[in-house]
């Protein structure tokens, strides 16, 4: 990967624009639901919006942060890749701990709602729209700044700010943990940024569908 993409008025300005949008949009968009869901999937869709249209102006065009329009496929097929030996390790890892008496996919059960239109939305916000906004800022844009510095402080400082807005009661949530640290290692080896939302998309979707199952 090419260092120095992303420059600081790019990460300035998409900093704001995601304050912006979970401070004042997604209050005033949930209000208007009785459920928050499709507050939040409308907000995700306007950060990746924002965050578009900001690194096409400051940086020109959308390569920056790797979304060529050309390499899409290609990303989304390396992206498989990645997911099936991300998902192999993890069915490792959880028949390991299951053999020691640890229930890890306790550990990943995520509740889902009881209505079928806000499992639907559910589903789309976090299986696809979260990741998509998620991936831009945190990997497209932040690492692409921290990126001057060399990889390991990129995937440290990348993955910690995407790992803050994820604690939950101070614990530290490993889930995001350890995502974080693939998913900027994804970006960095094929440098396409499709490839870590790839495996995001498809993560999450396979978490949530535990809440299905059950």
């Amino acid at each position: 990967m090419e260092a120095e993409k992303i420059t600081l008025k790019t990460l300035a300005a998409s900093l704001a624009a995601v304050l912006i949008a979970e401070i004042l949009l997604r209050p005033a968009v949930s209000a208007l639901f009785s459920s928050p869901l499709p507050g939040i999937a409308i907000t995700r869709i306007a950060e990746i919006v924002l965050l578009l249209v900001i690194v096409v102006y400051f940086e020109k065009n959308s390569h920056a942060i790797g979304l060529a329009p050309e390499g899409l496929t290609a990303g989304i097929k390396k992206g498989l890749v990645w997911s099936a030996l991300f998902g192999l390790a993890a069915l490792v890892l959880i028949i390991v701990l299951h053999a020691v008496g640890i229930n890890a996919l306790r550990m990943l059960y995520t509740p889902l709602p009881f209505s079928n239109l806000l499992v639907i939305i559910y589903l789309a916000a976090g299986g696809v729209i979260g990741p998509v906004a998620e991936e831009i800022f945190f990997r497209g844009i932040l690492y692409g700044y921290f990126r001057r510095w060399g990889v390991y402080p990129a995937v440290a400082l990348s993955t910690a700010f995407f790992v803050l807005p994820h604690l939950n009661g101070g614990l530290l949530p490993i889930t995001q943990l350890v995502g974080g640290i693939v998913f900027a290692l994804a970006y960095e080896k094929e440098d396409n940024l499709m490839a870590p939302i790839t495996i995001h998309c498809l993560g999450n979707l396979a978490i949530f569908s535990l809440g299905l199952l059950t």
